[in-house]
C-alpha cells in the first residue's frame, strides 16, 4: 500500500477521548485530518464520517488488520452504548476507492447497531455480485449500504454516477434523477 495515506475524521458530538481512541488505531496507517464541524443532521447528536482513501476489499483488510478492525469496531459499539438507544449516533464509513462505498450506521437499538458493525464484513463476499456490470447501472462512482434490521443484513441502498442517481428497491436499481 502507498504511503502517506490520509483519512479524515468528520465528526460533532464525539468526544476528545472517542476521536484519542480512534486516532491511536488508525495513525498506524494513516495520517489523520481531524474536522470537527457543526452539527449538520438535527435528528442525531453524534456523528463520525470516515473517509478511508482505499478501496473496500479483502487486500485492505489484510493489511490494516482484522483484529485492529475489530478495535475499531468496538470503539463505534462503546460510543453508541454510551448514548443509548434513540437516534443518538450515526457513523458513515467511505471507501473512497472505484467506487467509493459508503456504509452508514445510524440504527436506533443498540443491539442492531452492534449488530451492522460486526455484518459490515460479510459485504466482502457480495461485492462482486453487487458490482457485477450487468446488475448495476453503468458508470456508477458511488454505491450506499444501508442496514436493515428485518432481514438483519447489509442491503444496497443507492448508487449514484456522474449525472444520475438511483435506487435499490426489492431487486433492481430505480432512477430518481
Amino acid at each position: 500500500m502507498p504511503e502517506s495515506l490520509e483519512t479524515t475524521l468528520r465528526y460533532y458530538g464525539i468526544s476528545p477521548w472517542e476521536i484519542e481512541v480512534l486516532y491511536g488505531f488508525l495513525n498506524s496507517h494513516f495520517t489523520i485530518i481531524q474536522d470537527e464541524i457543526e452539527m449538520d443532521d438535527e435528528n442525531f447528536v453524534s456523528s463520525l464520517d470516515i473517509e478511508i482513501p482505499l478501496q473496500f476489499n479483502e487486500e485492505f483488510f489484510q493489511w490494516f488488520d482484522f483484529k485492529r478492525w475489530e478495535k475499531i469496531k468496538s470503539v463505534f459499539k462503546e460510543m453508541k452504548r454510551r448514548r443509548g438507544n434513540g437516534n443518538a449516533l450515526k457513523i458513515k464509513i467511505n471507501f473512497l476507492g472505484k467506487p467509493k462505498i459508503i456504509f452508514t450506521v445510524d440504527i436506533e437499538d443498540k443491539q442492531w447497531f452492534d449488530n451492522a458493525l460486526e455484518k459490515m464484513d460479510f459485504v466482502l463476499e457480495l461485492l462482486p455480485y453487487h458490482l457485477d456490470p450487468e446488475k448495476i447501472p453503468s458508470d456508477i462512482s458511488e454505491l450506499t449500504y444501508k442496514f436493515d434490521p428485518e432481514t438483519i443484513r447489509w442491503r444496497l441502498n443507492t448508487a449514484s454516477s456522474e449525472n444520475k442517481k438511483y435506487n435499490f428497491s426489492g431487486d433492481s436499481w430505480n432512477q430518481v434523477t
